[in-house]
C-alpha cells in the first residue's frame, strides 16, 4: 500500500513537470492571429505585397522582445523573423496567425557563453505585421468597390423615354408615300393594286399631304450611352475617394516633436560625446522622439525607453527650431580665430590603430589672438572641419603615399584631431554626415573638442 502511494505521488508529479513544460513552450512559441472577413486567396495575395516586413534588424531589442534571464542591454545584432499561416474559416473569411522568433548576440562578460539566442516577442512585431496586413486588405478592397461601381450598366432611366420611338415613326400618309423596298414581283403586284383603286369619294374630311419628307423630320435628343456613365460614374468615384482622402490627410495632425534623420549611416550614441560607442547606425529619413536638445546635440527617444543622442547637425529639427547647418559665415568666424603656421608631410604623431605608422598631411594651427576671443570645442570643429576638406581636395588623386589628414592645434589647450583618407573621401562624396565623420576621427585628449568633456577616445 505504501509502495501504491508513492507511485502514485511520483505520476502526480511528473504530470506537474509534463504540464508545466507544455506551458512554457506553448508561451515561447505563441502565436498572434486575427480573423477577416476576406478568402484566404485575397490574403495570400495582399501578404505577398508586405513580403518585406516578414524579416529585418532590429536597432534595440527593447520594446521588441521579453526580458529574460539576462538583461536586454547585454544583446547586440537584433534580428526578427515572422512566419505567416493562413487558414479558410468554414463560414467564410480567412484567420491569420502569426509567429515571430527573434535572435541576437548575446554578449556575455566572461565570454564563455557569448553567442546567438532565441528570445521571446512581445507580440509588438506580431501586431505590426496584423495592421500593414490590414491596411493592405483595405486599400485593395477599397480600389475592387470603384472598379465595381465603374462597371454597374446605367440604370433604365437614363435610356430614352417611351415616347422616343414616336418621334421616328411616320404618319400614315407619310409611309404610303415612302418607297419601300421589294422584290420585282412585289412591286408588279403594287402596281396593279393601283391601278385598280378607285378616287376616295369625299367625305368632308380634308385628306392631308406630308408637308416634308420623312428625312427632314429632327432627329431624337441625344441620349449617353453605356461607356459615357460608366466612364462618368467611375470618374466621380474616383474624385470623392480623392477629395475624402485629402480630408483625411488635413485632419491628421502629424506629431510636431519628431526629428529626421538627414542622411543614412548617422550614430546614435549613448551620451552625448563625439568619441561615444554608438548604439546603432541610423538610416536617412528616420524620426525619433525629441526629448531635449542643446546647440550640438539631440536627446532622442529611441523606444520604450531607450534613448539616445544624435549630433544636431545631422538631423531635421521640428518646425519652429532651427537647424544648425554650418554656413559660410560660421566658418569664416572660426577662421578669424585661427591661423595656419606649419605644414609638413611626416609620419602620424600618435597610436591610432588606423594611422599608426602611416604617412600623414599635418596642419599646425594657433589661435590669431591668444588674449582674445576664447576659442571653444565647437570653434575648433569648425575649423578642423575647414582644414580637412580642404587639404585632402588639394592632395593629388594618383598620390597613394598619403593615408590621412591631421590637424594640431598648438597652444596649452590645444589637441589633435586624426582622420583617415578613406573617412574624408566618404564624407566629401556625402555618403558620411558630419556626426559619422566625427566618430571615425581621433580626437587626444577627446575634451579638447567635445562640448560633453568625454573622457575617452576611439
Amino acid at each position: 500500500m505504501k509502495r501504491q502511494s508513492t507511485m502514485v505521488r511520483v505520476m502526480g508529479q511528473a504530470a506537474l513537470v509534463v504540464v508545466t513544460l507544455g506551458s512554457i513552450c506553448a508561451q515561447a512559441q505563441s502565436a498572434y492571429e486575427r480573423t477577416f472577413p476576406q478568402s484566404k486567396a485575397t490574403i495570400e495575395k495582399a501578404l505577398k505585397t508586405i513580403q518585406g516586413s516578414f524579416a529585418g534588424r532590429l536597432p534595440t531589442l527593447d520594446g521588441f522582445a521579453k526580458p529574460g534571464e539576462q538583461l536586454l542591454d547585454r544583446y547586440q545584432r537584433g534580428y526578427y523573423q515572422s512566419a505567416v499561416e493562413v487558414i479558410q474559416n468554414r463560414s467564410g473569411g480567412s484567420v491569420v496567425r502569426v509567429t515571430t522568433k527573434v535572435t541576437a548576440w548575446y554578449a556575455d562578460p566572461a565570454g564563455a557563453h557569448s553567442g546567438y539566442q532565441l528570445l521571446t516577442s512581445n507580440g509588438r512585431l506580431e501586431a505590426d505585421l496584423l495592421d500593414q496586413l490590414s491596411d493592405e486588405v483595405g486599400k485593395n478592397t477599397t480600389e475592387t468597390e470603384v472598379r465595381t461601381e465603374a462597371a454597374v450598366p446605367p440604370p433604365a432611366a437614363a435610356t430614352a423615354p417611351a415616347s422616343a420611338p414616336a418621334l421616328v415613326q411616320p404618319s400614315p400618309t407619310v409611309a404610303a408615300t415612302a418607297p419601300a423596298p421589294a422584290t420585282p414581283a412585289a412591286s408588279k403586284a403594287a402596281v396593279e393594286a393601283k391601278k385598280n383603286v378607285a378616287p376616295a369619294a369625299s367625305t368632308g374630311v380634308p385628306r392631308t399631304f406630308p408637308t416634308a419628307p420623312a428625312t427632314s423630320m429632327p432627329p431624337p435628343p441625344s441620349t449617353p450611352t453605356a461607356d459615357t456613365l460608366r466612364i462618368a460614374k467611375g470618374e466621380s468615384a474616383l474624385e470623392t475617394e480623392a477629395t475624402s482622402l485629402e480630408e483625411v490627410l488635413k485632419n491628421t495632425a502629424h506629431p510636431r516633436n519628431l526629428v529626421a534623420v538627414k542622411k543614412s549611416g548617422t550614430p546614435v550614441v549613448a551620451t552625448p560625446s563625439l568619441t561615444a560607442k554608438a548604439q546603432f547606425l541610423a538610416s536617412e529619413h528616420d524620426e525619433f522622439e525629441l526629448l531635449d536638445f542643446n546647440a550640438d546635440w539631440v536627446h532622442v527617444r529611441i523606444s520604450g525607453i531607450s534613448r539616445g543622442w544624435i549630433w544636431r547637425n545631422s538631423v531635421e529639427m521640428p518646425e519652429g527650431i532651427a537647424d544648425t547647418e554650418v554656413h559660410a559665415a560660421s566658418q569664416a568666424a572660426s577662421a578669424d580665430l585661427f591661423h595656419v603656421i606649419r605644414e609638413e608631410t611626416a609620419p602620424f604623431p600618435g597610436d591610432w590603430e588606423p594611422l599608426r605608422g602611416k604617412t600623414v598631411k599635418i596642419i599646425s594651427v594657433q589661435k590669431i589672438d591668444e588674449a582674445g576671443k576664447d576659442a571653444g570645442p565647437k570653434d575648433r570643429l569648425e575649423y578642423a572641419k575647414y582644414l580637412l576638406e580642404k587639404t585632402y581636395k588639394e592632395i593629388p588623386k594618383n598620390d597613394q603615399q598619403l593615408q590621412g589628414v591631421v590637424v594640431i592645434f598648438d597652444s596649452a589647450d590645444g589637441g589633435m584631431i586624426a582622420a583617415t583618407a578613406t573617412t574624408l573621401r566618404q564624407w566629401i562624396a556625402g555618403t558620411l554626415s558630419d556626426a559619422a565623420l566625427w566618430h571615425n576621427c581621433f580626437f587626444d585628449p577627446p575634451e579638447t573638442f567635445d562640448s560633453a568633456g568625454a573622457s575617452g577616445s576611439k
